[in-house]
C-alpha cells in the first residue's frame, strides 16, 4: 500500500522530493525507488524528524513497537500522522505515540496504484482543519476520498471497500474460468471479462440510477441473462455476500481487540 499511495502521489504531480519512505528491508526500498525517485531511509527517526505528515503503512502486528520508538521524535513537532493499519484504533495509536497527537486513521484500497482507490478518513478530535485537508490531498490523490464521522464505521469500509477488490478479482477469475470451459481461449476470455468489468463499473459510475435498476435494464424477460442470473439468485448470491463482508467487518473488529494493547 505505501508504493500504492507514493505512486499515485507522485502520478498527480506532488514532488518525489518531498517524500521519505523507511523501511527495514534493502528489496523493499528499492522497490520503491523503482516506483519513484524518493528519498529511502531504513531509520524511522530520521524519516519523521522534518515531516509535516506521516503515513504508517505497517503491518498491524508492529505497529506498538515501531510508534513506542518513535514516541519522542513525534512528540517534539506532532505532526499529522495517517495510519492504514487495519483494525487498530485511534486510542492505541494515541497512546503509544505518548498522547495528545493528531491523527486520521484511513481505510484505502489497493487500486490507489492506478488511481481509482476507495479510502474512508476518520480524524480524531485533535485534527486541524488543514491537517484534513493535508489527508485529503495525500488520499484524494490516488482515488476518492471519504470521512467517516464514527470510528466504528471504518470496520465495515474495512470490509466493503478495503478488501473489496479482492472480491471482484474473485469474480474475474470465475468467469475466464467459465468462459474458458465453454470453449474461449485464454486470452479472449480473459479481455472479455475485464473490459466487462471496466464497462459495468464505468456505467454505474455515471448513472443517474442505482444498480438494481441497471442490472434490470440489461434483464430480457426470458433471455440469456434472466436465465444466468436466476442461477446466482438461487444460490443466494446476494447472502453469500452479506455473509462474507459481516465476517470481514467482524475479523476487523477482532483486530483491533487483539491488537490494541499491541499483542
Amino acid at each position: 500500500m505505501a508504493s500504492s499511495i507514493i505512486g499515485g502521489l507522485v502520478t498527480e504531480g506532488f514532488s518525489a522530493e518531498q517524500i521519505i519512505a523507511s523501511d527495514p528491508y534493502p528489496a523493499s526500498l528499492e522497490r520503491l525507488r523503482d516506483i519513484a525517485k524518493v528519498e529511502t531511509t531504513d531509520d524511522n527517526q530520521h524519516a519523521i524528524a522534518n515531516a509535516d505528515v506521516v503515513v504508517l503503512a505497517v503491518k498491524p502486528q508492529v505497529m506498538k513497537p515501531i510508534l513506542e520508538d518513535l514516541a519522542n521524535s513525534a512528540q517534539l513537532h506532532k505532526p499529522l500522522v495517517i495510519s492504514i493499519a487495519a483494525g487498530i484504533k485511534v486510542k492505541s495509536l494515541d497512546q503509544w505515540l505518548g498522547g495528545g497527537m493528531p491523527i486520521v486513521r484511513c481505510m484505502p484500497n489497493t487500486p490507489a496504484l492506478v488511481q481509482t482507490g476507495a479510502t474512508a478518513l476518520y480524524a480524531n478530535p485533535v485534527v486541524s482543519e488543514h491537517q484534513k485537508r493535508l489527508a485529503d490531498q495525500i488520499l484524494g490523490a490516488v482515488g476518492i476520498a471519504l470521512w467517516v464521522s464514527e470510528e466504528q464505521a471504518l470496520d465495515a469500509v474495512t470490509a466493503v471497500s478495503g478488501s473489496g477488490p479482492a472480491y471482484f478479482f474473485l469474480v474475474m477469475e470465475a468467469m475466464q474460468a467459465a468462459g474458458e470451459s465453454m470453449g474461449l481461449s485464454a486470452e479472449t476470455a480473459k479481455q472479455l471479462t475485464l473490459q466487462t468489468a471496466l464497462g459495468a463499473a464505468k456505467m454505474a459510475m455515471s448513472s443517474d440510477v442505482d444498480t438494481a435498476e441497471l442490472r434490470r435494464r440489461v434483464t430480457s424477460p426470458g433471455g440469456t441473462t434472466a436465465e444466468a442470473l436466476k442461477v446466482l439468485e438461487n444460490r443466494n448470491l446476494k447472502d453469500i455476500f452479506l455473509q462474507a463482508l459481516e465476517a470481514g467487518r467482524n475479523r476487523s473488529e477482532e483486530l483491533a481487540e487483539i491488537l490494541g494493547d499491541g499483542k
